[in-house]
């Protein structure tokens, strides 16, 4: 191999070590469902968690993952109690992370990963990037398994906000009502001269300070 090559080899493969590091920035983590066979998610959730601690680059786009349990109790025969513990989502993993091509092959090649929860085929059978979970999906899941607390928002009431996603971004209001049960609130704005009720999640709104 000539040095103009072997220069030439050695730039693009620092071009691509820089792109990468860049879009690593830009790129926000976000929670995926792994489809896994039924009996290996502990097995799965070991191998990602491994990953995460590799010094290949996928440990920088691996973040958290976790297989989320919840605990019950057994009745026994003599009529006492036996705390026990079950997955609460059976054949699923779940992972935080940034999907790119790479990230994503990584991941779907692990052993008794069926795939991505999410990802469509498409007219080539290829399958297109996964759909991330929003916030008011994965959530209530963190909450319940004590990852995170919930919030109160009781002190926005009467409060602006302005709302950021959706039709009505941009629009500015007063909230009026807030439905922890279902992680919205109602945001009263102006429309056409009139004031109108929108329901928005809470992930879909700012504070106005």
């Amino acid at each position: 191999m000539s040095k103009e090559k072997k220069k030439n080899d050695q730039d693009q493969n620092e071009t691509n070590e820089v792109n990468f590091k860049k879009k690593e920035e830009i790129e926000e983590p976000k929670w995926y469902i792994i489809q896994t066979y039924s009996g290996y998610e502990n097995s799965v959730q070991e191998d990602l968690l491994k990953l995460t601690h590799s010094k290949t680059k996928i440990s920088k786009l691996i973040f958290e993952v976790i297989c989320p349990k919840e605990k019950y109790f057994k009745i026994r025969a003599d009529g006492t109690k036996q705390e026990k513990e079950k997955k609460m989502f059976s054949g699923y993993v779940f992972v935080k992370m940034i999907v790119n091509d790479y990230s994503w092959f990584v991941v779907k090649n692990i052993p008794k990963v069926t795939n991505f929860l999410g990802s469509i085929r498409g007219n080539n059978n290829d399958s297109r990037r996964p759909v991330p979970l929003s916030n008011n999906e994965i959530q209530p899941i963190l909450i319940k398994i004590g990852l995170e607390t919930k919030k109160n928002y009781d002190y926005l009431i009467n409060k602006k906000v302005e709302i950021i996603n959706g039709s009505f971004s941009g629009q500015v209001g007063n909230v009026s009502y807030l439905d922890y049960n279902q992680n919205k609130l109602i945001v009263e704005i102006d429309l056409f001269g009139r004031t109108t009720p929108i329901e928005i999640s809470f992930s879909d709104f700012k504070e106005i300070i």
